[in-house]
């Protein structure tokens, strides 16, 4: 299947978390529902609200070892009944990052009904995103049998300095000690097997499960993908990496990856500062986890400052406020300042991830290994902005046009530095986002003096009531216009010239 859609620039991404998705489908029904049963309105629907991509997260079959170390292990259990009381063992599901094959899960459907998935969506001018799990596997995988030289191996002494780290797998007439996955500031993941991309025939072995994933998708959004960068691999796993037949390479993985299929598009989950050496990898898009935590953190001069960076780089940065790996938004920043940090993100240059829930003002955090959570209403006033917001970021002026980041400077009342303010251009028409970050009223002044013509009249519109306002582009230049916000107020307005002045 060829790629059939055309991608708008500054596109947004809708996570949806598969089983969770379909677990809340079949309820509705009342029956079991599969990604064969779902109707084309749900495409429609999501399309309307504006995204381009649909990424249907955790389609790959689960590890049964990662579900049993689930039920067994009592932390666990206890953070999944803080979500979901009187937890059963079949709402436990194991964690679809520990992954047994490349294959659509069972329980989810078949690769049959994912291609018409895709063939919807393209057909509505949308993309399909899938999972890529680059670092490791689940501990079930063939390749543990049948070539466990893939895998990251330790000696019988590193083992039992430190057991959690490894696990043994008897092999022929041996014991080998292989590395559980892991992010090297943080413990391991227990479930999984560490890949040793040092390793020739391991890269190979992952670039024939791309050439697999590849026809059924139009990109891949590849889980920590910092950690099989060559210098974070040797500095994780460099000590361990003793075979001499094993020296770190020459190339990239994502090198490789990324020219070998550059009909995909590449998104990168990704921290530790190598956003910038990722896109240069070939990465169309890279998380921006420094923004949500600077928004998250309250540091509002830094947010102003992260805004300043190359816009060569920032149309190439995933936004978000949520994810599943993050708390739910609503819950992290309350229901004032949700707003105008929603409006913030959705009216950014790159790419703007919406998950599964955020819209409709979800505040418990699913863990990935739950199929779901207690019942939890719609918040109507969260759903309803998010409408409002979505119809205003959906036009062509937020995805076609020019990017700037606005001064503003300080006018008379203090507090200027919470008040974050940028403007896309299109042809004659300008639309302003400003966004306080803060409790209180603020106030600032912009200028417009390298935006507008001073001979032309224009006609100023708030989008979200609708207030019209006109003004002489001499005075939109010089001085600009002092804007006054309350705390947590969001506004965005579309400026447009009407006539010529006197």
């Amino acid at each position: 299947m060829n790629n059939k859609f055309i991608p708008r620039p500054h596109p947004n991404l809708y996570e949806i978390n598969t089983a969770a998705w379909l677990f809340e489908k079949s309820r509705e029904a009342g029956r079991p529902v599969t990604l064969a049963d779902i109707p084309a309105g749900e495409w429609d629907r999501l399309k309307a609200l504006g995204m381009d991509y649909i990424w249907l997260m955790g389609v790959w079959t689960r590890s049964a070892v990662s579900r049993q170390i689930c039920l067994a292990e009592p932390d666990l259990r206890n953070a999944f009944e803080d979500v979901l009381p009187a937890c059963q063992p079949e709402d436990i599901l194991g964690s679809c990052y520990s992954v047994s094959a490349y294959e659509i899960d069972p329980s989810l459907g078949t690769l049959d009904a994912l291609d018409n998935i895709r063939r919807e969506l393209n057909r509505r001018n949308m993309g399909l995103i899938l999972d890529f799990i680059p670092n490791h596997t689940g501990l079930d995988h063939r390749w543990l049998e049948e070539h466990p030289e893939y895998y990251i191996q330790v000696d019988e002494a590193e083992y039992h300095k430190n057991p959690s780290a490894y696990f043994p797998l008897r092999q022929d007439n041996r014991i080998l000690y292989i590395a559980h996955g892991r992010d090297p500031f943080f413990p391991p993941w227990t479930d999984t097997a560490q890949l040793n991309y040092f390793n020739p025939a391991t890269r190979r072995a992952m670039l024939e499960y791309l050439e697999q994933i590849a026809p059924h998708c139009d990109g891949l959004r590849c889980d920590m993908a910092m950690l099989v960068l060559n210098n974070i691999f040797l500095k994780t796993w460099g000590w361990a990496n003793k075979n001499p037949a094993f020296p770190p390479p020459a190339q990239e993985f994502w090198s490789q990856v990324t020219a070998r299929f550059p009909h995909l598009v590449w998104i990168a989950e990704a921290y530790w500062d190598t956003e910038w050496q990722l896109q240069q990898l070939g990465f169309d898009y890279v998380y921006d986890k420094r923004l949500y935590d600077r928004l998250k953190e309250g540091k509002n001069r830094e947010v102003y400052l992260h805004l300043k960076a190359d816009i060569e780089y920032q149309q190439k940065l995933v936004r978000f406020i949520e994810n599943h790996d993050e708390m739910r938004s609503l819950a992290v920043f309350g229901k004032e300042k949700i707003k105008p940090v929603a409006a913030l993100f959705s009216a950014l240059p790159g790419m703007k991830l919406f998950f599964h829930g955020q819209l409709e003002g979800k505040q418990i955090h699913l863990p990935v290994q739950l199929r779901h959570t207690r019942p939890e209403p719609v918040d109507e006033e969260i759903q309803n902005f998010y409408r409002r917001l979505l119809a205003i970021v959906n036009q062509e002026i937020f995805h076609r046009g020019e990017w700037r980041l606005k001064e503003v400077y300080p006018a008379d009342c203090p507090g200027a530095e919470n008040l974050i303010a940028f403007l896309w251009k299109k042809d004659m028409k300008l639309m302003l986002v400003m966004v306080n970050l803060h409790t209180e009223a603020t106030c600032g002044r912009i200028s417009f003096a390298d935006d507008v013509d001073e001979l032309i009249s224009y006609s100023l519109v708030d989008e979200f009531n609708g207030e019209p306002l006109e003004m002489s582009g001499k005075l939109l230049a010089h001085p600009g216009i002092n804007w006054q916000l309350n705390g947590y107020q969001s506004r965005i307005i579309e400026i447009n010239p009407t006539e010529r002045s006197e």
